[in-house]
Order: C-alpha cells, then sequence, then structure tokens
C-alpha cells in the first residue's frame, strides 16, 4: 500500500510555469509506474504522463500528446517523489490534476491539486 500527497497546483498566466511533487509514503524505486492524471469540468480523466519503475536515466516515460514537448516526468527516488515540471501552460491545461501509483494489481491515488491556466 502506499500514500499519495500532491502539491504545487496553483493559478498561473498562460505561458507560465509550475512544477507539482507527489510525494509517496514508502520507497518509489520498485513500483511499476508511476505518473500524473487530470480531469477538468465535465470531461473525463486523462492520461497527462507516466514513468517506469528504476531512475529517472533507466526509465520510460510517456506522455499525452496534447503536453509532448511542455511537460516533463521526474522522479527522486531518494526523495520518494515524482515530479511534473509544466512549461508553455495554456488554458485549456486548467484541471485537478492526481497522481497514481501502479503496484500491481492496485493504482492507488492522490487528493489532487488544483491547477488554473488563466488566459
Amino acid at each position: 500500500q502506499v500514500q499519495l500527497v500532491e502539491s504545487g497546483g496553483g493559478l498561473v498566466q498562460a505561458g507560465g510555469s509550475l512544477r507539482l511533487s507527489c510525494a509517496a509514503s514508502r520507497s518509489i524505486f520498485s513500483i511499476n509506474t508511476m505518473g500524473w492524471y487530470r480531469q477538468a469540468p465535465g470531461k473525463q480523466r486523462e492520461l497527462v504522463a507516466a514513468i517506469t519503475s528504476g531512475s529517472t536515466s533507466n526509465s520510460n516515460t510517456n506522455y499525452a500528446d496534447s503536453v509532448k514537448g511542455r511537460f516533463t516526468i521526474s522522479r527522486d527516488n531518494a526523495k520518494n517523489t515524482v515530479y511534473l515540471q509544466m512549461n508553455r501552460l495554456k488554458p485549456e491545461d486548467t484541471a485537478v490534476y492526481y497522481c497514481y501509483a501502479r503496484v500491481v494489481p492496485t493504482n492507488y491515488w492522490g487528493q489532487g491539486t488544483q491547477v488554473t491556466v488563466s488566459s
């Protein structure tokens, strides 16, 4: 079992940057996959970015087409934390962002953090 706590959300102008953090309650080195989903009002939750187990240099990453080239996911195993660096933010990035961890066969979720991008 793992508890996840997100932080770093907030209000930013279009073109700005934010970095989200997801702190886990246990070692993340062996967690199969961690990442971020987001959910905008009236829309389904969608995958933003994911990273597989191991160190950042040895991990595989996956991004939604809408954020490729703007967002970067990384992990710091020593701090049991996963990050989402979000650059060149757009109003359509506005959503609640949820961290998740897949520990087969279970998905664990954080409580979410609000990101609002003003135009």
